[in-house]
């Protein structure tokens, strides 16, 4: 398959541009910075195409010949009109070209944060209540996805917390830095600062990556999952984790406590796992994760 990509040299994106390869596709990847990962954009199936999200002209002719149009990147901006213009127009108007272009199938990221506050055994089918800009944007684009009127085969993956280090050996690693403290502050024998009770459904971004092939592959359409491990993990655990990775380390662990219930309100996996048959475990890979960030 041909697969038109946006995102493909970000962190979550460069992972599922490794599966597709590994799955035999060819790739177009859309790339402010296309020499951003050299391994990468000399892949023999790699066509990089150095262009931004709104640029109209460099986006219908990439999409040419393509079955498939996955949707990664985020155009950023710190005002709701910001936002409108460099993502959610650009959402719409990949949308629309790939439709014209004649793809069959159209993958759209979106975040658990379009759901809004998590709710007991969040589901995808609950109504989106987004809580901030962020959240508001994915779900914008979602009802756009959703609503377009077109012959694709048009699905969305709501990412929860995604970690990672390098799908290449010159990739890129995961923008949050809360791995990489928590490292820090144990070989610098640091007070690590925590929240209470925070904690989240991890997934490592391999497993991700094989939710958007197992959609990708797919012939369901205006389907969301979530993209989630079914594990609940605290970041104290993580960082217990990872003191017990450095037995002589002074390090401490000091929690804030923000009135955070000890009962976590789970999101539900059950629908990945009936569609695909996947079952996620961000626990399999944490421990590699802090080796990692130690530089092991």
């Amino acid at each position: 398959m041909k697969i038109f990509l946006t995102g493909g040299t970000g962190f979550i994106g460069h992972f599922v541009a490794k599966e597709f390869l590994e799955q035999g596709h060819s790739l177009k990847i859309l790339a402010r910075n296309p020499d951003k990962i050299p391994s990468l954009a000399k892949h023999e199936k790699v066509k990089m195409i150095n262009a931004n999200l709104l640029d109209s002209e460099a986006i219908k002719k990439g999409l040419e010949g393509c079955d498939a149009c996955v949707h990664i990147a985020l155009g950023w901006g710190e005002t709701p009109l910001e936002m409108l213009a460099k993502d959610t127009t650009a959402t719409v108007q990949l949308l629309e070209f790939a439709a014209n272009a004649g793809c069959e199938k159209f993958i759209y990221t979106s975040s658990t944060a379009a759901l809004g506050k998590i709710r007991r055994n969040s589901n995808e089918e609950m109504v989106c209540h987004p809580v901030d800009l962020y959240g508001a944007t994915k779900a914008a684009g979602e009802a756009y996805v959703l609503g377009a009127n077109s012959k694709m085969k048009r699905n969305i993956i709501r990412p929860g917390y995604t970690f990672g280090q390098l799908a290449f050996p010159d990739g890129v690693t995961q923008p949050d830095r809360r791995f990489f403290n928590i490292t820090k502050a144990v070989k610098e024998n640091q007070v690590i600062h925590l929240t209470k009770n925070d904690g989240t459904q991890f997934i490592h971004a391999s497993q991700l990556a094989r939710l958007y092939s197992a959609v990708l592959k797919s012939d369901l359409n205006e389907e969301i999952f979530f993209g989630l491990g079914t594990e609940w993990i605290s970041w104290k655990s993580i960082a217990e984790q990872a003191i017990s990775m450095r037995p002589d380390t002074k390090a401490t662990i000091e929690e804030e406590n923000k009135g955070w219930g000890s009962d976590p309100f789970l999101f539900s996996l059950e629908k990945i796992e009936k569609f695909f048959g996947l079952k996620f475990n961000g626990n399999d890979f944490i421990n590699d994760h802090l080796r990692w960030n130690f530089g092991v």
